[in-house]
């Protein structure tokens, strides 16, 4: 069973797509590179099996309260300072995820340490349109 994976609106997907056409030319610096390949592979993981180990998938409480869904934290590195986390939610259908962040790790020891994660919207997907088309 796969997954199929959406970018939140409007800054993941503007991410991505920056980060996707500067691959495409060439232009990206090893930084960005660096970043698009931990942050390609932990989407083809997120793809196949959302808790897969190397992910150490985890529900993050303070920011499914905030955005009124379950919001899922996973890694793209560890033992790292300020490692990469994605935060991601299932949907907007079945079989699919969307990523609504991806940020260094918030330091968890500090109180409200998740208040500064900017979270983007859900994209809309084909059968959610279809099913507003529909409704017309």
């Amino acid at each position: 069973m796969t997954f199929q994976i959406f970018m939140g609106l409007p800054e993941m997907a503007a991410l991505w797509e920056e980060l996707s056409d500067k691959s495409r030319r060439n232009k990206l610096s090893s930084d960005e590179r660096e970043f698009l390949d931990k942050w390609s592979k932990a989407l083809e993981y997120l793809s196949q099996n959302p808790k897969h180990p190397g992910l150490q998938t985890h529900e993050i409480d303070d920011l499914s309260r905030k955005f009124g869904v379950k919001v899922w934290q996973s890694y793209l590195e560890n033992n790292t300072p300020g490692a990469g986390r994605i935060f991601w939610a299932y949907g907007p259908d079945r079989q699919q995820i969307t990523i609504l962040a991806v940020e260094r790790h918030p330091e968890s020891g500090k109180r409200k340490a998740y208040e500064r994660i900017r979270l983007s919207s859900f994209s809309q997907s084909a059968a959610s349109s279809k099913k507003q088309r529909d409704k017309k």
